[in-house]
């Protein structure tokens, strides 16, 4: 074995989103476009000679060859170990954990996350920094810059890579080590939560479905939920990794997972049920007959926490993307801590857990996660909500209106429209941009606007700015409309229209969602033009 360099020349579109690199695998796929991108993190990671790499991915297709990649350029660009999980995979949590766990210098994560999979499905690639986190933009920014002028790249030919079984052995001089992630992962739950009480919980004839969605989590929920504390077999479904997620969408909202919905709204119901996505680090809970928004979540999570024993400590605060719903708001406020608005993205929570100032942090499109490690975690998520259903002795449904009596309800939805025209997006985007100097003056459709502005946030740490993160509408009542592109699609652009109303505690708790929103939804429709401007009819997802 020896290490080339060879020539290539450069992408013009590797650009990092909020979760990395993401296109189709066919994109991927195209000559070099992996070792470009690769070669382009690497030369912007100073002092990365001799440290420790982490390398793992979702299992989606292509995994396998682009972690084989990665391995053999990580020991050719200087890399002292890398370690990797068993068969390639490593949830996106675990891998933060591990980074954490083990010292590392950072990690690479393979996934599309909730996106597609197979061989026209989609493929990512993240880079997580030594805190376990999201890198930052000043590295994804720099990674840009980089690709943008990459003329080489360094590889390792020859010899064996073989991550398919635990073991140790080296390339070129650095040593490979492949990890259980799951022991690990597991090992880091049961200092978080009480699992004799959870175990007591199974015992006496709770019923759960946990729905992995033949994606990542699959191998973690059987060990913890299954394995650890005693569930029966069987409570965990679709729980073996494929390529291509045995050709169905791994993104745990009530489209995609609408088949547990189903079950936990008919007459057989379990107790209670839950999901996770393609990489596991998104959660979908529901109980019999209630289904719990993740805004709602995040905040029942927060108002909870202290019955299990990681966090009987208290929580220093809670932070939210600015879209989620202000639900967790009203919890902070009771219980005295901070509460952070924060853009989209889990890199800009990380800054606010590494100094202390927050403990829980969520995001409305089903993230939630702690101080435990640097993503959010959707199996952490499920286990905090069983460790609290194992103390109260309540059903979900009980615990949510419980919750509402003290503190109000967010009615909230989202409405994505999904592989829209970029330009058409762009356009909509603009729009309201242009109308927002007028909209606090003169008001819309017949209501006073209290907010309306482009979302910028200074971080409390380092004092970074992040500009043009959504645009807010808050009207004088307390309602408000979001409009803001995603940045987690591969083709076109998700245009997010986010609705919210809060109901008082003495108010009316029990009304549709769409039908308490349908005023706000009209407004939005009348305020950006979507219709017209997309030539879409109707939101592609509703949650």
């Amino acid at each position: 074995m020896s290490i080339k360099t060879l020539s290539t020349t450069p992408y013009d579109d590797q650009k990092p989103g909020t979760s990395g690199l993401r296109k189709r695998v066919t994109h991927f796929q195209q000559p070099h476009y992996v070792e470009n991108f690769i070669q382009s993190l690497f030369d912007c990671l100073p002092g990365k000679e001799g440290q420790t790499l982490v390398i793992g991915g979702d299992g989606r297709y292509f995994n396998d060859s682009v972690i084989e990649t990665a391995i053999r350029m990580a020991a050719a660009n200087g890399f002292g170990k890398v370690l990797v999980g068993r068969g390639g995979i490593l949830s996106t949590p675990a891998a933060s954990h591990i980074i954490r766990h083990y010292g590392a210098f950072g990690g690479i994560v393979l996934s599309a996350s909730h996106n597609p999979g197979g061989p026209d499905g989609d493929f990512g690639i993240k880079y997580n920094i030594g805190n376990g986190g999201p890198a930052p933009e000043r590295i994804t920014d720099a990674v840009y810059a980089r690709s943008r002028e990459i003329e080489r790249y360094h590889i390792v030919e020859g010899g064996t890579v073989d991550f398919s079984g635990p073991g140790a052995f080296a390339l070129d001089g650095m040593a490979i080590e492949v990890i259980d992630s799951i022991a690990d992962y597991a090992a880091l739950m049961e200092t978080l939560f009480d699992f004799d009480a959870i175990r007591s919980l199974f015992a006496s004839g709770f019923t759960m479905r946990f729905d992995a969605m033949h994606a990542v989590t699959g191998p973690y929920a059987r060990e913890i939920i299954e394995g650890r504390l005693g569930a029966p077999h069987g409570t965990v479904v679709n729980g073996v990794p494929l390529p291509d997620f045995g050709g169905a969408h791994p993104d745990p909202n009530l489209v995609h997972a609408k088949e547990l919905y189903d079950l936990l709204m008919g007459p057989d119901a379990p107790d209670f049920g839950a999901a996770s996505d393609g990489d596991g680090d998104r959660n979908l809970i529901i109980g019999r007959n209630r289904f719990v928004t993740p805004s709602d979540s995040l905040a029942l999570l927060a108002a909870n926490a202290h019955l299990a024993p990681g966090y009987k400590r208290g929580l220093a605060g809670i932070a939210r993307s600015m879209p989620t719903s202000a639900a967790a708001d009203r919890v902070a406020e009771k219980l005295g801590i901070e509460m952070h608005e924060t853009p989209t993205g889990w890199k800009y929570f990380g800054n606010l857990l590494d100094a202390g100032r927050v403990t829980i942090c969520g995001e409305e499109s089903a993230g939630t996660g702690s101080d435990h490690v640097r993503e959010k975690d959707g199996l952490w998520a499920v286990l905090l909500w069983l460790n609290i259903l194992a103390v109260r002795r309540q059903s979900v449904d009980a615990i949510v209106r419980e919750h509402w009596a003290t503190y109000g309800r967010n009615y909230y939805s989202r409405h994505d429209y999904e592989e829209v025209d970029a330009a058409a997006a762009n356009g909509v985007m603009d729009a309201l941009r242009a109308r927002l100097p007028r909209l606090e003056v003169e008001g819309f459709g017949g209501r006073a606007i209290a907010l309306a502005d482009d979302f910028a946030y200074t971080d409390p740490v380092d004092g970074s700015v992040a500009t043009g993160q959504g645009i807010r509408i808050g009207f004088a009542d307390g309602s408000r409309i979001v409009f803001r592109l995603s940045g987690t699609g591969t083709v076109g652009a998700t245009l997010r229209i986010y609705l919210e109303r809060f109901e008082p505690p003495h108010g009316r708790h029990d009304r549709d969602t769409q039908e308490a929103l349908a005023d706000l939804i009209g407004l939005a429709d009348a305020l950006s033009d979507i219709r017209q401007k997309t030539g879409r009819a109707a939101p592609t997802v509703i949650t």
